[in-house]
């Protein structure tokens, strides 16, 4: 792949987890951000979280979105990233895939977890289908387990995407 390539990274992140893979992504590919931010977003220090996150994600609902000012089909290629909630992608991807028709791109999956990433990848997969799938990384705990491996890990994984042919 052409490293002049227009890279974006899209990603959710509610702890900073998710927020340390994507900006390890863009400092390494020199890619724009995309940081999707709920309207009414959930508090990180609260166990409602997990209920309420939980719900959404189980129920498919598609929370609103703060308006954001880069247009996703302006890239060539798209890393997308979320934390995995009940065994999937937040909610916010919901939406997000709603309002937002990507097609005919090469897009990389990557996913933060303590627990499993469960259908994360899959239901990315599916909801994604018309576009062409180049890797999927998973990072269990990054904050917490081996910081500096899993930095070392993401920028050897998105430098190897972005010098692919396909």
């Amino acid at each position: 792949m052409d490293k002049d390539l227009k890279s974006l990274v899209i990603y959710y992140s509610l702890e900073g987890n998710t927020e340390f893979i994507a900006k390890k992504i863009a400092e390494e590919v020199n890619a724009d951000l995309l940081h999707l931010q709920l309207k009414k977003d959930l508090n990180p220090n609260s166990f409602t979280k997990y209920i309420i996150g939980g719900k959404q994600v189980l129920f498919k609902q598609k929370p609103e979105l703060k308006p954001y000012d880069i247009d996703p089909n302006e890239y060539d290629f798209i890393f997308i990233g979320s934390p995995v909630w009940a065994g999937k992608y937040v909610s916010a991807f919901n939406t997000f895939f709603n309002e937002t028709n990507l097609s005919n791109k090469k897009i990389a999956l990557f996913c933060c977890y303590k627990g499993q990433s469960g259908k994360t990848f899959s239901e990315f997969r599916q909801s994604l289908i018309d576009n062409i799938i180049m890797g999927e990384m998973e990072f269990k705990s990054p904050f917490e387990l081996n910081k500096k491996i899993n930095e070392k890990r993401v920028k050897r994984w998105a430098k190897e995407l972005i010098s692919k042919k396909g």
